[in-house]
Formats: structure tokens, sequence, C-alpha cells
């Protein structure tokens, strides 16, 4: 059974020539809406995805604006509102050494060199520079550990398990 991982939201249509809103939820939007990929659409109560070929991509403010191929117009699109966009598992392509999906990083265990439990990466922010992992500690609190060499000694993703080194203040 394929394993399907979700890349974008449709919230809405923009203009009249088809080009949808799409709340983007991939690590690599470059390389997930590049013209002439596929991408499945599943619609809400439907049975089978249907499978779009990109036309065109731009991003826009806070989303990415998405044509597909034989969608020309907003009364041909206007279904898709409210639907997910997905791929399946066999799009997802090797990575470099020290770099991770989302999906493999979070529900990761955390816990120092000295072996003390932190908690489980709930999110994964995406500011800037570096990303930063989002620990929900057993005292339901979040802490906040950047993605960076100095903290992140070892990710093991077939253990679920992360060891970090905390900076100063980090986990006070």
């Amino acid at each position: 059974m394929e394993k399907w991982f979700n890349v974008g939201k449709v919230v809405n249509t923009h203009g009249i020539r088809g080009e949808l809103r799409v709340i983007s939820r991939t690590d690599f939007p470059e390389e997930r809406y590049k013209v002439g990929n596929s991408i499945y659409l599943f619609g809400e109560g439907k049975k089978e995805p249907i499978e779009l070929k990109i036309k065109t991509q731009r991003p826009h403010k806070n989303f990415h604006l998405l044509t597909f191929e034989g969608y020309d117009n907003v009364n041909e699109v206007e279904f898709m509102k409210g639907s997910t966009l997905k791929v399946p598992e066999s799009f997802l392509g090797e990575l470099p050494e020290n770099e991770y999906y989302f999906h493999e990083i979070i529900g990761c265990k955390v816990e120092t060199v000295e072996g003390d439990e932190v908690g489980v990466i709930s999110e994964i922010l995406t500011p800037g520079a570096n990303d930063v992992w989002v620990i929900k500690t057993n005292k339901k609190e979040e802490v906040l550990i950047p993605y960076i060499e100095e903290v992140v000694m070892k990710v093991d993703v077939k253990e679920k398990l992360v060891v970090i080194e905390p900076m100063e203040g980090l986990l006070s």
C-alpha cells in the first residue's frame, strides 16, 4: 500500500485563469512544485486522488500559486478548494548527509548527551538561517532547539532518537 505525504492545502482560487492559492506543507517547495511535476489532489469525500501536472507556480505572500495542465479558468478549479495536495513516498528523493525530511524528525525522542530525556519533537520551524525544532517536554512545555552542529550531536531516524548538547540556558 502506497504511503502518501502531504505537500500542500488548496485554500482558494486566485484570479480568473485557474490559479490556486496553496499553503505549502513541504520541506522543498521549489522541488515539489516544479513545472512539469505530478502532484495528487485528494478531495474531501473522494475515494481516488486526481493526478495533476504542474503548469505554473510562483510564490505569493505566504502562499504558492499553482496552475495545472488542462485547468485554464477559475470555474474548472473551483472544486479543488479545500483539497489536499500529496505525493507518494516514491517521489521522495535521497537527501544529502545530515539533511532530513520533516516526517523523519517529527516524533523523535530527544535526550541530552548525558542521557537525560528532554521530550519529543512536535514541530519544525523554518524561520531563517537554520531550522528550529520544537520539543514538547514531559511537563507539556515547549523547548526550541536550533538545528546546528553545536547543539544536535546525533540524529537516528530509524531509532527515532536525537541526542543534543544543550547550550547554556537552552533547557532552563
